[in-house]
């Protein structure tokens, strides 16, 4: 849980400075010990990523902070208490996709 929080105040930072990189994710096979595992920019960018994909297609851009930190935390208390739940199965079952 400290660190989908640690994760949530480094991406700002962590977007504007990161270099350039060929790595890829496939969400679809990742598991929540391996998503809580990883570092706070990819924790950080996934989340990001997942606010946007787990919205209506019609929401308006509005980026709130409030409900991407309680949603953060409801993925990090699920993947804490299911560790090999896959991450996609996980924040389709908390954000109904």
């Amino acid at each position: 849980m400290k660190r989908i929080r640690a994760a949530l105040l480094a991406l700002p930072l962590s977007i504007a400075f990161s270099p350039a990189s060929a790595d890829v994710l496939d969400l679809s096979t990742i598991k929540c010990k391996d998503f809580m595992a990883g570092s706070k920019e990819r924790i950080g960018v996934t989340l990001a990523w997942m606010d946007g994909y787990y919205r209506e297609e019609d929401d308006p851009p509005i980026l709130d902070f409030d409900r991407f930190s309680k949603n953060a935390e409801k993925l990090g208390a699920y993947c804490e208490s299911n560790p090999n739940v896959g991450l996609i199965t996980a924040a389709d079952k908390l954000f109904g996709k």
